[in-house]
């Protein structure tokens, strides 16, 4: 069964703060639409501004500290689950003495990505000045790296290292 924000300590949280405190359940609706960073920010910043004159509050501040440094640690078991079972991935690839087809055509698409970037720098003026191509250079560099990591760096290089046992 997959389990939603509300299934967790945090998302308990906000439904147990939210009947105290009104205001907390309007931020919580920002979840809704995939803020949740956000509107675990805006929920520390409403606590924090009224923990100081009222005791239910800084009660409530308390649990809340508790409860997102409990979510964060639920948000980093998943990323730890999800490389290791990309690497598996990748192990059961190599146990079959199969090619990565989309390794090579994820490198050439972020290295042709990579010289477009380069390119519209240099000879595009205009581009320098684009907020869009700004962020979408952005993009691009976090996608290539966070790619380019991953197929050619340690992961590749415990491939190869399994490959050669």
């Amino acid at each position: 069964m997959k389990k939603t924000f509300k299934d967790t300590k945090f998302g308990a949280f906000i439904a147990k703060a939210g009947q105290s405190m009104p205001e907390i359940l309007s931020i919580g609706g920002e979840i809704l639409t995939g803020d949740v960073g956000g509107a675990v920010e805006k929920v520390g910043a409403l606590l924090k501004g009224k923990a100081e004159t009222d005791p239910a509050a800084a009660s409530l501040l308390q649990e809340f500290e508790i409860a997102k440094m409990e979510y964060q640690k639920e948000i980093f078991a998943l990323e730890v689950e999800d490389r290791k079972s990309a690497r598996s991935r990748e192990i059961e690839i190599a146990k079959t003495g199969g090619q990565d087809w989309m390794m090579y055509l994820t490198g050439i698409a972020g290295i042709a990505a990579f010289f477009v970037v380069i390119y519209a720098v240099i000879w595009i003026p205009t581009s320098q000045t684009n907020k869009l191509f700004i962020h979408l250079m952005g993009l691009i560099e976090g996608a290539v790296m966070t790619i380019f990591a991953y197929y050619f760096g340690t992961s590749k290089s415990s491939a190869d290292k399994t490959n050669l046992l």
